[in-house]
């Protein structure tokens, strides 16, 4: 076991911010400072709406800021998997929003690079499914290519990319300091009800709740426990690596490895979590000797790298247990939560957020509709 985590994109101080000292009021109090609750913040205070953030630890401290850095269209499944769940209709419809939210993204992010990603096959019968995956795609007109090439056979889907994500959700709370949106960090909820929050032992009164958290969204709101479940994700990342070179992002073995290479040199790799699925179970956030031995594993054999480990971690994240969509709704009145992105929340965890913010601003909830319909 580690005791700490060594993230590899925490490489920057940052500043804390003011934890929760007193009772407050608020139209809206947004509980999770990573990129699905920024987003939520962001764009209720663009329509002039008095919203509050506030985490339980730093900005960008849970996965939000701990996670492999891809950019992916679509959902947690693969677009035919997702096709077969969901009819291409919705699963379509789906893929294209998560399309326009990468947009935004390449718009505002500095840090993003429109590489493209791979999925390669670990095994004649996952090529097949490529195959299938290829197949479903082109029917659906939606962007991928056949591919052949150093790393392996598979796909190519040009529209994704990387980025730096704990970059992403400083440079968007720092940007709602500037703007006067009120952040509160160290500040652990322990209550939630109707128009009310309790944290640090203070109350905040409110109109709505948006809770955002992902990891650890079955404990803030009990009432979610069949619908989602806490697990541990884990990766590592090494020294700059010559040797090697892998200019887009890969997902292989179904994507339950996945890596890529800054321009550095430095390969974060992550994965290992199908041969340790029942362990990885539950809330803690810490690497662990078995899955670390396995990700290191695949980084000298796989990926081919011999270089120095200086960095492990691991974070939390919420899979979604009856559906392959995350969930998106109200769980009590007035009280909405967005999580369950099944390890892919980049980019479904900003669109989530930002449809329940689009709900609350319109008092429609036809804003949710698509994830639930």
């Amino acid at each position: 076991m580690y005791n700490t985590n060594s993230v590899y994109w925490n490489s920057t101080p940052w500043p804390a911010g003011p934890s929760l000292q007193h009772s407050t009021n608020c139209e809206v109090c947004v509980i999770g400072l990573g990129a699905s609750g920024l987003t939520a913040l962001t764009s209720l205070h663009a329509h002039g709406i008095h919203a509050i953030g506030i985490d339980s630890g730093m900005v960008g401290a849970g996965a939000a800021g701990a996670n492999g850095g891809f950019i992916l269209a679509g959902i947690a499944e693969f677009h035919h998997d997702a096709a077969a769940a969901l009819g291409h209709e919705r699963a379509t419809r789906l893929y294209h929003r998560s399309l326009e939210e990468i947009s935004l993204l390449a718009e505002h992010e500095p840090t993003y690079e429109q590489r493209g990603s791979l999925r390669i096959a670990s095994t004649p019968d996952e090529y097949e499914d490529c195959l299938q995956q290829f197949a479903v795609m082109r029917l659906d007109r939606l962007a991928v290519e056949l591919y052949e090439g150093p790393e392996g056979r598979g796909l190519l889907v040009p529209t994704d990319g990387v980025f730096d994500p704990l970059a992403r959700v400083r440079r968007m709370a720092s940007a709602l300091r500037r703007a006067g949106v009120s952040l509160y960090e160290r500040s652990r909820v322990t209550h939630i009800e109707p128009h009310a929050v309790i944290a640090n032992n203070h109350r905040i009164t409110c109109r709505h709740i948006i809770v955002a958290v992902d990891g650890n969204l079955e404990v803030l709101l009990p009432q979610l426990t069949s619908v989602v479940k806490t697990t541990r994700l884990q990766m590592l990342a090494t020294a700059p690596d010559t040797s090697v070179q892998f200019t887009r992002p890969v997902y292989y073995n179904y994507g339950f490895d996945y890596w890529q290479q800054r321009r550095d040199g430095t390969i974060t790799i992550g994965g290992a979590r199908d041969q340790y699925a029942e362990d990885e179970w539950g809330h803690a956030a810490y690497p662990t000797e078995t899955v670390q031995s396995a990700i290191e594993q695949r980084l000298r054999t796989t990926v081919g790298s011999n270089a120095l480990i200086r960095y492990r971690w691991g974070a939390s994240v919420a899979y979604r247990q009856d559906d392959v969509r995350p969930f998106v709704g109200q769980v009590l009145s007035n009280v909405w939560a967005c999580g369950g992105y099944s390890g892919t929340g980049n980019i479904i965890g900003t669109l989530c957020a930002r449809d329940i913010a689009a709900a609350i601003i319109s008092g429609n909830q036809h804003a949710i509709a698509g994830w639930n319909e």
